[in-house]
């Protein structure tokens, strides 16, 4: 007996936000590629993100247009002051002579604990003074200058906390609510719709953020806050663990009580979600599945730590890079595959809608592609634990040979794309290159095109792979593979005698390109390399599967959700829809289950829960 086929996980929504702008209906991806769209798209583009800024002026006026590409992409960093970064700095005091340190201060703010060697007299009710013999360590305010002065940051005047009742929550969770509801409503398809097709527990939500949130209403405040002289908050636990980003889209967005997981997996975090989703829908655990993550370490403290390691682009390396004395060139900061000295720190929320082939074409659901696999291996023994391993090989083989089966040696030699990892790091550009080159030659590849988005939108951490997914549903959709603009060439250690690292957009026929490869590796060993089908490949498998009538009903549903689809983005452009925020609404208790041996009932949901289960090990029990 066969096995039944294995169903097809399609993209039918994508959306959220990075240094380029909104991830839906490809507005990022267009001001990646920005030079080389027509006047129409363009005005778009400024349109678009001058309402996403705040910023009322004429999108046409190429005043307003070099105001725009001024304040998106990687560029100066604008959340905290650079140049006046707060620390404490440790200093020992002593008196200068026997009578030793004398000091008034507020009764009120003498420590739990004085230390025994102070003498404390009262002067008033409210005033104590206290003598100190010994010497005394004390920490003083002080300000440095960050040595690391760039970051792709979110487009200037755009404030996600201010589109709903954010209460204090850290800048990853207002991403959060903010890309989920873009990517949901992008489908066209409504939320109420989806829960009167798909049962409870078909719907799963695969988020996380690979750091946690780090700013003060987060983890930041947890550990700060005794050491400034605050105290934590109810919330910092809570709301700073690494997979609340999931939690809050289940609680607040959606309303889920399906399969949920915070997957982490460093910089690869976005692929390894996707990868779980992908063998859900498979298997036909689950049908609807929102995958994607959220990242704020914009922090001052996080970029210092990052530049300790050696990581991050300083600015006295970038100068030095370009001969220069008057300070870095920003926008240049990130040059994957060049000559170059770290990556850049970015934040960004990027969410994909992934649903079963049955359920998409029943309901008319957009086919931006299909997902057919994603590939995750370990390094194995390491000299340095984030540094390089052989795990990206296996990743990329395995991915490559899937590609193969499905799409024929021609189809991958000829019609297919990387994006790489491309972080801007000298020891990336080798090993990477390296990768890709030898995997390229062994089947027999020329010019293989290569992409390296984090030139323009930094490195996200957890969503980077979706910054990189963003790039590859554009070019399915506009036609230009967006080149490596941040370099002007290649460095002499990169291996490239079988790709092509373009430094200029290059115009590409959508109909040719069948699939893409997405490649992430992150800190610890974790890498991932996904298979992406094109819409004109993943339409041309459903008519396989299903037939033309069943493909042509599909055209006639879908014409209503591309208008749905197309209202809800016309209706973004004009800043006139705020983010899913149900806070406190629609919570149903136990009493409100309608339970039987077989079904469980939960209000709202068109399809009970199933509980009459076959038993797996049927022929280990009976």
């Amino acid at each position: 007996m066969s096995a039944a086929p294995r169903r097809l996980p399609v993209i039918i929504g994508f959306g959220g936000i990075n240094a380029a702008g909104r991830a839906s209906f490809h507005h990022a991806y267009r001001r990646l590629v920005i030079d080389a769209l027509s006047e129409a798209q363009r005005l778009q583009t400024y349109r678009s993100l001058a309402s996403m800024m705040n910023f009322k002026a004429d999108p046409a006026d190429p005043a307003t247009r070099r105001h725009i590409d001024q304040h998106t992409l990687i560029r100066r960093i604008e959340g905290f002051d650079v140049d006046q970064v707060p620390v404490n700095r440790s200093v020992s005091l002593k008196g200068e002579n026997d009578t030793g340190l004398t000091f008034l201060m507020a009764r009120r703010h003498l420590p739990e604990n004085p230390h025994p060697g102070w003498q404390i007299t009262n002067v008033d009710r409210g005033t104590v003074r206290v003598t100190i013999t010994d010497t005394f360590d004390v920490l003083l305010p002080d300000h440095r200058r960050s040595r690391v002065s760039c970051a792709a940051q979110l487009p200037s005047g755009f404030d996600p906390g201010a589109l709903y009742q954010s209460r204090s929550h850290p800048r990853g969770l207002q991403l959060t609510v903010f890309g989920a509801s873009d990517a949901l409503r992008s489908t066209g398809l409504s939320l109420t719709r989806l829960k009167q097709e798909v049962a409870p527990d078909e719907f799963a939500v695969y988020s996380s953020s690979a750091m946690g949130q780090l700013d003060p209403n987060g983890y930041g405040g947890l550990l700060q806050n005794p050491l400034m002289g605050r105290r934590p908050t109810s919330k910092n636990i809570a709301l700073g663990l690494s997979q609340m980003p999931g939690d809050f889209i289940n609680a607040y967005v959606l309303g889920s009580v399906g399969g949920t997981a915070g997957i982490v997996g460093a910089c690869a975090t976005f692929l390894y979600g996707i990868r779980q989703g992908v063998s859900d829908i498979m298997e036909g655990r689950k049908r609807i599945v929102l995958v994607g993550n959220a990242e704020a370490p914009i922090v001052a403290d996080v970029i210092e730590g990052y530049r300790t390691m050696g990581a991050l682009a300083e600015d006295e390396a970038l100068m030095a890079l370009d001969g220069r004395t008057d300070g870095p060139d920003h926008r240049r900061a990130c040059r994957p595959f060049s000559d170059n000295c770290g990556f850049t720190v970015a934040e960004g929320a990027i969410y994909t809608v992934l649903m079963d082939d049955e359920l998409a074409i029943r309901l008319g659901a957009r086919i931006l592609g299909s997902v057919p696999g994603v590939f995750v291996n370990a390094d194995g023994y390491k000299k340095s634990i984030p540094g390089p391993g052989i795990g990206n090989y296996i990743t990329v083989a395995k991915a490559m040979g899937l590609a193969r089966s499905m799409l024929g040696e021609d189809g991958l030699r000829r019609r297919t794309q990387m994006q790489a990892h491309g972080t801007g790091t000298p020891q990336n550009r080798v090993t990477e290159s390296h990768i890709l080159n030898e995997l390229a030659g062994i089947h027999g590849i020329e010019g293989w095109p290569v992409g390296a988005v984090k030139a323009y939108v930094g490195h996200s951490m957890a969503p980077a792979g979706g910054d990189q997914l963003a790039a590859v549903l554009g070019t399915w959709e506009h036609g230009w593979f967006p080149g490596i603009t941040t370099i002007d060439h290649i460095a002499d250690d990169v291996h490239d005698s079988n790709l092509l690292l373009p430094m200029q957009h290059v115009e590409v026929d959508r109909k040719e390109m069948e699939a893409a490869f997405i490649n992430s590796k992150g800190f610890g060993g974790n890498n991932a390399t996904g298979l992406f089908l094109s819409p004109e490949t993943t339409r041309r498998m459903l008519e396989r599967r299903w037939g033309k009538d069943v493909m042509l009903a599909h055209a006639r549903t879908h014409e209503a959700v591309a208008a749905a689809a197309a209202d809800y983005d016309a209706a973004m452009e004009r800043g006139e829809i705020m983010p899913i925020y149900q806070f406190g609404e629609g919570v149903v208790q136990g009493e409100d289950l309608d339970i039987t041996e077989k079904t469980l009932q939960i209000p709202g949901f068109g399809l009970p829960i199933k509980l009459d289960l076959d038993n797996p090990f049927g022929d280990m029990t009976h």
